[in-house]
Order: C-alpha cells, then structure tokens, then sequence
C-alpha cells in the first residue's frame, strides 16, 4: 500500500504548556488513523493541523509526499472535515443546512440527493424540520449525513464522531467508514469512548498522554495493525 498521509514530529504549544509533542505516523491508503486521548489531551488540535487549519508548533504533515501548505486548494478538494459540533444554521431547515454546507465544500448536491443521505441517517420526515428544533444527535446526524455525499473525498477528517449517536446510527456510521477505507481513502478520527472496531479494518492508533509533569513534554504512542 502506498503511503497517503504522515505526521512528521509535530508538536502544539499552548501557552507555556507543550499539548503534545514528538508525534509521527504514517497512513497508507486504506488505513484509519484513530487518535485516541483523554479531554485536553490536544486531539482536536492534532486533527486541525491535519486539514491545514493550524500550523504545528513543531514538524510538517505531508499529504501524498507534499507539504499540505502547499497544496491548499488541491488539498482541499480532497478533504471532508467534520468538526465535534455540527456548524449548523439554525434558522434552516436539515435538507438546506446539508445543501448549503455541501455546496461550501464544492459538491454538486441536489435536493433528493440531500433528502437521501438524510434518510440514511434517521432523519427521514424531518428534513424540513428548521435546525434549532432538532435534538443533539438529530443535529449531528446532519453532520455525518455529508459523508454520503463525500465518497469521491479521499481524507476524512472526523472529530468525535460517534458523539451524541444512538447505536442503530453508530453502526450506519461505522458502515460508511469501511466504506471509505475499501475505496482507498484514508479516515481520521478522534476517539474518547473508545468504541470496538472490526481487527479486520486497517488501522493506525495513536493515543495522546498526559505530559510528564517534569518535562512537560507529550509522549505519543503509536501503534499499526493491518
């Protein structure tokens, strides 16, 4: 398999405490790149610095042998990036947040296509419903409800998102990561619950420590499989 993604060294600094530093790995195409940690521990900023959103305090991340700064729009294009709170607009119905949030992202989403992705998610009959009216999971069944739309994407990027799901959408989800990974494309996310997966899937886990109180430094663990 080739190579697609390496984090090389990075390190984040916040303040006068070091989140995490030292932290390398390389994902093939394929793979899943699970960052695991406890709250604070720099996950959501580790995955910023993956879509080019941040830049490292320390060290590079590649995409494709190429450093992601510059890419940029090429990048881009190949990037889905859901953060851990779905950036709703809650004047907006679900159907129109996930046209909108698709046409930002450049995919071409017509209003069935967007219906359908929401009926994949357990959203059907509610996809007219104005967002400020939905639950916290219904919110963050829009969210992942891009992915559907995204299979042409080759980097998922996905912070928490397993979040605020009940079981039956946590296995639909799951699904469509396998999904991903058969096509070739590689996924990234963070992992606080620490759900079981599949040992068949391929995957890279790297788990963020507390720092050391001595050196306040972050030691990265990293581990592959597959």
């Amino acid at each position: 398999m080739s190579t697609v993604l390496e984090l090389n060294d990075l390190q984040c600094v916040r303040g006068s405490r070091v989140l995490f530093s030292g932290v390398s790995v390389t994902v093939n195409a394929g793979q899943m790149l699970r960052v695991q940690g406890e709250n604070g521990s720099g996950k959501t900023s580790l995955l910023r610095m993956v879509c080019g959103l941040s830049t490292p305090d320390h060290g590079e991340v590649l995409w494709q042998g190429q450093r992601i700064a510059r890419l940029r729009e090429e990048f881009n294009l190949q990037l889905v990036y859901l953060g851990h709170a779905p950036a709703l607009k809650d004047d907006l119905s679900a159907l129109e947040n996930l046209q909108a949030s698709g046409g930002l992202a450049g995919l071409s989403c017509s209003e069935h296509e967007a219906a359908s992705a929401l009926a994949q998610v357990g959203l059907r009959e509610r996809e007219l419903l104005p967002a400020r009216v939905l639950s916290q999971g219904q919110r963050k069944r829009v969210g992942i409800a891009r992915l559907a739309l995204s299979t042409a994407a080759a980097l998922w990027v996905l912070d928490e998102p397993f979040n605020a799901l009940d079981e039956a959408a946590c296995i639909w989800l799951q699904g469509l990561i396998a999904a991903q990974l058969g096509r070739g494309g590689v996924v990234v996310l963070t992992s606080h619950q620490g759900r079981a997966w599949d040992a068949t899937q391929p995957q890279v886990a790297i788990t963020l420590q507390p720092p050391r109180a001595a050196a306040d430094a972050q030691i990265a663990r990293v581990a592959s499989r597959g």
